[in-house]
């Protein structure tokens, strides 16, 4: 009993030891490595599991594999992702969309986070479900779709810095940002619905899922409103930032743990509430002192989530096993969830006219910048133990590798190419470089 006691890790423990191997690999690798930070901790929780993996086979009576994968199962990841890092990494990717730009293409964005997500999630689904049949998988079909709910969400942190850099209109950064904050909210309420009908084994519904989905949703934005007029009130009454950063941790904590007990979406209501107090509140009701430490203080949060998200992801690899079938399903992953996504920008912006983003290439930017971040990884963190989640991990995880690695590191050239094509064309007999005056 007393061994028992002392080998079981207390929450606060768990917490310490994911933010002290955070920061170690985070350090090891901004001197050596030098991958951009979230890829790198990823890479680096990977290579800490293959590792002790390799240390506990070498060296008899060494258990330090075994001694990780018994405290990620010592996590509830259901309980402190779901009902907890979500709400905040929401609640801060909101703070940073620009209400105002994102009234004037609110239609695409509003097509592209609802139809967009629908038609991404039934697409990966039905693919993996194939995939699975072919190679032999015995899980229930309602678990692809759980998996295509979870891929959907895109995170515009990291993408939004490479549309600054290449400066990209405003216009079409506003689009990109809104969209991925409103279908993280709606991919995530997506996902509960299926998961809660893959878990309960019944038979799902569509017309039932319909119903949730709007008392969720529509409960959550309701919720969310108020929270962040509250919370806009408050900081509209004072001066003084420790007190203010306080309110919106309130906002944040309180909103989500009264979503929690209504059974509405918290990560659609902390998504609107980081809209109004990131807009108004930013604007209006804040000094600069102010507005520069709680920027700041919700960036380094969203930072410390977003590092111990995908350090976890990492450290998963460890208690996988990696077969032929589930790499198969992982690496198809890949291809199958960028032509969801394309076919649902596809339907969401080109075949209704009001719905079309007037910025040329806008369609091919919103696909290949598409990221998939932290949002997909903590729901895929959540599901039950089991090889179906095993499956999903993997897969999970091929498809945010690829999208970081792969898609984060082109998309830059993907926008100047699009420039190059989309240039005006100049007027007159200039010698080839030599500049052309302008008209007089």
């Amino acid at each position: 009993m007393h061994e028992e006691t002392a080998t079981a890790l207390s929450a606060f423990d768990i917490a310490a030891l994911l933010v002290v191997a955070s920061a170690l690999l985070g350090w090891f690798n901004h001197h050596f490595i030098r991958l951009p930070h979230v890829i790198g901790l990823t890479v680096m929780g990977a290579i800490a599991a293959i590792g002790l993996t390799v240390v506990d086979a070498v060296i008899p009576g060494i258990t330090l594999d075994d001694w990780v994968a018994d405290t990620l199962q010592q996590m509830n990841f259901t309980d402190t992702l779901l009902q907890g890092m979500l709400s905040f990494l929401l609640f801060a990717g909101a703070l940073h969309v620009d209400l105002d730009r994102l009234k004037v293409a609110w239609l695409p964005v509003l097509l592209l986070s609802t139809v967009g997500v629908m038609i991404s999630t039934i697409l990966v689904g039905l693919a993996m479900w194939g995939v699975g049949s072919l190679i032999g998988l015995t899980i229930a079909p309602i678990w692809y779709f759980v998996f295509g709910a979870l891929i959907a969400p895109t995170d515009p942190v990291s993408v939004l810095g490479v549309l600054k850099e290449e400066n990209v209109p405003k216009s079409l950064q506003s689009a990109v940002a809104g969209e991925s904050l409103f279908n993280d909210g709606v991919g995530i309420v997506v996902f509960i619905i299926l998961l809660g009908a893959a878990v309960s084994g019944n038979d799902f519904s569509f017309l039932e899922g319909a119903e949730l989905f709007a008392i969720e949703a529509g409960g959550g934005i309701l919720v969310g409103l108020v929270a962040g007029y509250l919370g806009y009130r408050a900081l509209a009454g004072m001066d003084e930032y420790t007190l203010e950063v306080l309110i919106t941790l309130a906002v944040v904590m309180g909103g989500y743990a009264l979503c929690s007990q209504l059974h509405i979406s918290g990560p659609l209501a902390m998504a609107v509430a980081g809209l109004l107090i990131g807009n108004h509140g930013v604007t209006y009701a804040m000094s600069d002192v102010t507005r520069d430490y709680l920027l700041k203080f919700w960036e380094l949060l969203d930072e410390l989530l977003n590092s111990v998200l995908f350090l976890l992801i990492g450290l998963e690899m460890i208690v996988l096993m990696v077969g032929g079938d589930v790499l198969i399903f992982g690496l198809l992953a890949i291809p199958l969830t960028l032509i969801a996504r394309a076919v649902g920008i596809f339907v969401s912006t080109k075949t209704i006219p009001a719905a079309r983003l007037q910025d040329k290439g806008a369609g091919r930017v919103l696909w290949w910048g598409g990221l998939r971040g932290g949002i997909s990884i903590a729901l895929a963190l959540s599901l039950p133990p089991g090889e179906t989640r095993d499956l999903i991990l993997a897969a999970t995880f091929a498809a945010v590798l690829f999208s970081v690695l792969v898609q984060r590191a082109t998309l830059g050239r993907l926008i100047e190419k699009l420039k190059e094509d989309h240039a005006p064309a100049v007027e007159g007999n200039a010698v080839e470089g030599t500049p052309v005056s302008p008209p007089a």
